[in-house]
């Protein structure tokens, strides 16, 4: 049985630059994490440092490795996004609920994402169109050169997926939308009824992106969000996660907005 209290080591395979404080780090997979579902999330050391909540921005059971993306702001995630070729960190995981893949087989997906939030969809979008499936996704960026796995959204576009970029501000060079996302997402809904929505993004986005999809006609049980918490254990017993009646490792992240609702307006909940 895996211990889920105690981090394994894992040497990283490769690291990458995504945007000025944003990089993607290739590391060893274990057999554990062939269950990485997509929105799932693990907990990455960097020894000496810390602990924090990553979640994966690649899919283990295709690709062999585990990548995740991980902004550079505080002290672990700093360290931990320094880190070259051939370190080690630790890793604990994987844990909480993903993305409901296999109930949306048949529906039209579409995902909504904002900065770093791309990253837990993408190995969501990555599968659906493995299994032949097109989604659409509308994804916000600070800037054209915040906009992260630029090589994917190219890639998505070329095999039929409907990418809706947009951008806060840019310079006079950028040819796509500016603004903020949600009032892109009503003329992506074409069928409400069969759509399915995935959204994960800073929190004011994802309360304004599901209104939203509410207004579109899309039910709040199609529509799930990813909820990020102070994880500390991952395994229920802290409660540095509490959401309401809900620990966000256990019983998230990914929750139906039908369930969390009516506590994404309360302040500092």
């Amino acid at each position: 049985m895996v211990d889920a209290t105690t981090p394994r080591p894992a040497r990283v395979l490769s690291r990458r630059r995504e945007a000025e404080d944003v990089w993607t780090l290739a590391v060893e997979a274990g057999p554990q994490d062939l269950d990485a579902a997509p929105g799932r999330f693990a907990m990455l050391t960097a020894f000496g440092v810390g602990e924090i909540p990553v979640s994966y921005s690649g899919d283990p059971a295709a690709e062999g490795r585990v990548i995740h993306t991980i902004r550079a702001v505080g002290a672990v995630s700093r360290a931990l996004a320094g880190l070259e070729e051939g370190a080690m960190l630790g890793v604990r995981g994987p844990f909480g609920k993903g993305w409901p893949l296999a109930e949306v087989e048949g529906r039209e997906v579409i995902a909504v994402a904002g900065g770093l939030g791309l990253a837990p969809v993408r190995p969501a979008i990555r599968r659906l169109v493995a299994r032949g499936e097109r989604p659409t996704l509308v994804y916000g960026a600070r800037s054209p050169a915040q906009a992260l796995f630029r090589e994917d959204l190219a890639d998505w576009r070329a095999r039929g997926v409907e990418v809706e970029a947009t951008v806060d501000h840019a310079g006079p060079d950028w040819r796509g939308h500016v603004g903020v996302v949600p009032p892109l997402i009503a003329r992506r809904v074409r069928d409400p009824a069969r759509t399915v929505a995935f959204v994960c993004g800073p929190e004011v986005m994802m309360r304004f992106a599901a209104s939203a999809l509410l207004e579109a006609g899309v039910a709040a049980e199609a529509i799930h969000i990813s909820m990020e918490r102070n994880m500390k254990c991952a395994v229920g017993l802290c409660g540095h996660c509490q959401f309401g009646g809900d620990l966000l490792c256990r019983d998230g992240p990914v929750a139906p907005l039908a369930r969390v609702a009516d506590r994404l307006h309360v302040a500092e909940l």
